[in-house]
């Protein structure tokens, strides 16, 4: 039983960073990304998925390595930082990249996604 109450607080706590996060990246980016995907903006939802699965990865090595949820939580807010980090970098290097995230260029949303998917490997591998 001690094992099953473990893997639900690990998990609701995951499910619980994982919502803080979301809602932090879609406040912080300079695009609505909810209201661009209802819209069926392919190229947004690209985006905000390889930031949410590069937070996960990283969260999810943060579970698996540390037994302290103070260290979970720090890795967490880490893995936020570097992950709104990475936005601001490539945003920075293609200052277009916003526009064409609001134009569904589909191609940059992979390319920012993508960059924000490997920054999450990196970031998870760093914790091991």
């Amino acid at each position: 039983m001690l094992q099953v109450s473990a893997y639900l607080l690990h998990l609701l706590t995951a499910f619980a960073l994982l919502l803080v996060f979301t809602c932090v990246y879609v406040k912080i980016t300079p695009i609505d990304e909810f209201a661009l995907i209802r819209r069926g903006v392919l190229a947004a939802a690209l985006s905000l998925g390889g930031a949410l699965v590069g937070f996960a990865l990283t969260l999810a090595s943060a579970i698996t390595h540390y037994d302290q949820y103070t260290l979970v939580f720090a890795w967490a807010i880490s893995a936020m930082v570097i992950q709104v980090l990475t936005y601001a970098v490539v945003t920075r290097l293609l200052p277009q990249m916003n526009e064409a995230l609001q134009n569904n260029n589909v191609a940059m949303g992979a390319l920012m996604g993508s960059a924000s998917l490997t920054v999450g490997i990196l970031n998870a591998a760093c914790l091991s």
